[in-house]
């Protein structure tokens, strides 16, 4: 397990917190295993309701570790610790929530469109820059992109980079609520509370109704995850990363 992902209980709200600010919650393998854990525990468990996702002030995540993508590229050998959590947000059958503040960048966007409900920050910026470090979108959103916000603005969010505001991303779908910044914590676990305390099989049927089979939703996530491990291989990747990890450290 990771200590940079706290695991609490709130009544019958779990809340997974990503916690490693220094780093922008930059997430590492370590931290894909613990919140996997997490996700399927709770489905394990009839007294957790549902799911909260939350990070630190100014940083939801900044997407995946890139020194550990580096790794891979380096290794040839992708872990599964990053598909293992995208397949457990497409099969989760409790309904997850997210507060976000800052930044929520790669998986840290595209989680969203797992989330029943996401509330955020008039300050929080959502972006993918899959194709800008040369690979291709996750977490089935090139399905899911297209469906919630339309085929032209996912393509401008996926393929072309292009960040959302806060209030962009709740135009967009993507977003719930925009809160203040202190009542943002408050506020999702007033909500989870809220949805945990409806009778929970219903609650299983209306979600599954609202979200649809499960099976599309896999299928992409495992074609968007082959291509995905073929593109960290491939030069234009490698020098995609190394040209950003540059560019941080000038």
């Amino acid at each position: 397990m990771s200590d940079h992902i706290k695991i609490e209980r709130q009544g019958a709200v779990q809340l997974i917190r990503m916690n490693r600010p220094e780093k922008k919650n930059a997430l590492t393998r370590a931290m894909y295993a613990a919140m996997t854990a997490a996700l399927v525990d709770s489905e394990a468990d009839a007294s957790i309701r549902a799911n909260l996702f939350l990070g630190v002030p100014g940083a939801f995540s900044s997407g995946n570790d890139l020194q550990d993508f580096m790794a891979f590229a380096i290794s040839g050998q992708m872990g599964n610790e990053v598909f293992d959590f995208i397949m457990a947000l497409g099969q989760a059958r409790k309904p997850l929530l997210a507060g976000v503040d800052g930044l929520a960048i790669g998986i840290g966007a595209t989680l969203h469109f797992h989330c029943d409900l996401t509330f955020a920050t008039p300050q929080s910026l959502f972006r993918t820059p899959f194709v800008d470090l040369g690979l291709v979108p996750e977490a089935a959103s090139s399905l899911l992109g297209p469906r919630l916000m339309g085929p032209q603005q996912a393509f401008a969010f996926l393929a072309k980079g292009d960040g959302l505001s806060a209030e962009e991303a709740k135009a967009a779908g993507l977003v719930y609520r925009i809160v203040d910044a202190a009542q943002l914590e408050e506020t999702a676990l007033a909500a989870a509370t809220e949805i945990a305390a409806k009778p929970p099989e219903a609650m299983q049927i209306t979600r599954d109704l609202l979200r649809g089979p499960r099976e599309a939703v896999a299928e992409r996530m495992a074609l968007e995850a082959r291509h995905f491990a073929e593109r960290l291989q491939s030069e234009e990747a490698r020098a995609a990363m190394m040209n950003f990890l540059a560019r941080k450290k000038g």
